[in-house]
């Protein structure tokens, strides 16, 4: 089985549209477009950098469409990311990652609050710069998958969120499927 051929049958790589037909909020972290070395690092699925960023820009839209809101919580390339933005759909927040270069537009920010459905959320690359006043769901990146005891995709006991491309599949997850989870998470709680 070539790696492509890995991709598509575990949903790693999309091979059409997958757009919600109404408006949606997704996020994402980490793509660490042109960055050889995460090819190794977090053991991804390509077997070049040119077809790591091919595949991750494809999925990412045929994920979000263009009017869908998108928070990015950082790493989006290795070096500057102005060649990618334009051809990512979505209109996106950008939360600054640890490898971002100030080359990013205007509307970097370190964290955004945000409130969904009732659920308070705080997008944040780095978990561990989370104020210790705030009380929502954190949603990160960073860890990506070195560390999956600590940083799982859902960790409803810290409240936490990883976003990580490693983690949802190498495409961007809905703030929907989130809110499924914490929601499923609380009702099952309070059955017990």
């Amino acid at each position: 089985m070539t790696q492509k051929e890995y991709r598509i049958a575990n949903g790693m790589e999309l091979t059409r549209s997958q757009h919600h037909p109404t408006k949606s909020v997704f996020v994402i972290s980490d793509l660490h477009l042109d960055h050889a070395n995460i090819i190794t690092y977090c053991q991804r699925p390509f077997d070049s950098v040119r077809e790591m960023n091919e595949v991750l820009i494809k999925n990412w839209n045929n994920v979000v469409k263009p009017d869908d809101l998108v928070f990015f919580v950082g790493d989006m390339a290795l070096g500057s990311s102005d060649e990618y933005i334009p051809v990512l759909n979505g209109n996106i927040y950008f939360i600054w990652g640890n490898h971002d270069e100030t080359s990013y537009p205007d509307s970097m920010h370190a964290s955004v609050p945000y409130s969904y459905k009732g659920i308070d959320f705080l997008f944040i690359h780095e978990p561990e710069m989370t104020p210790s006043e705030f009380k929502g769901w954190v949603i990160h990146g960073h860890h990506h998958n070195n560390n999956l005891k600590k940083f799982p995709f859902f960790d409803p006991d810290k409240k936490r969120i990883n976003v990580s491309v490693e983690l949802v599949k190498y495409q961007p997850v809905s703030l929907d499927y989130i809110h499924c989870l914490i929601i499923d998470r609380h009702e099952k709680i309070v059955r017990l």
